[in-house]
């Protein structure tokens, strides 16, 4: 394992991938332990990594593969307990203002690779071949998915006004 290397991606890449996995999420913990994970198997796993070039995207590729995993243990406890009343953190009404609490909100219940898509390519910037290339998806099926989210999140924020 090239130790440089692995410390200039994360030197790199850990804000954003927080920031990226907290949009998802809506949860600034979550994110903050998913990112860490993530750098974590990123290293585990990189002997496999055949381009270095990639590892970016690889890395963000595990990020939203866990991610999804919290999300189906999260969803598999709640089927499992009484209901509960979610309520956002603190840090999250101190930080974000109305309309992007009401945006995380519609976020959150888009489906996974709308989400997923609309995360990346909007507030990671990547083009529609970086996401394709992080999700494992062709770049028409990431354009379809930025599409579609989009339209979702201009009708439910339609509804919200």
């Amino acid at each position: 394992m090239d130790d440089d290397l692995l410390g200039a991606i994360y030197e790199r890449e850990n804000r954003s991938l927080i920031g990226m996995l907290w949009v998802f999420t809506g949860d600034k913990t979550m994110a903050e332990d998913l990112a860490q994970e993530a750098f974590v198997r990123l290293a585990m796993s990189w002997h496999r990594v055949r381009d270095p070039n990639l590892a970016s995207s690889y890395l963000r590729s595990i990020a939203f593969n866990l991610a999804r995993s919290e999300f189906r243990r999260a969803e598999v406890a709640q089927r499992h307990r009484a209901t509960v009343a979610s309520v956002p953190s603190a840090e999250v009404d101190a930080l974000l203002n109305e309309s992007e609490r009401a945006m995380v909100a519609v976020l959150r219940v888009l489906p996974d690779r709308q989400r997923e898509c609309l995360v990346l390519r909007y507030y990671a910037d990547l083009e529609p071949r970086q996401i394709a290339s992080t999700l494992g998806l062709s770049v028409n099926s990431v354009k379809t998915h930025v599409r579609r989210g989009l339209e979702a999140l201009r009708d439910s924020m339609g509804d919200a006004r």
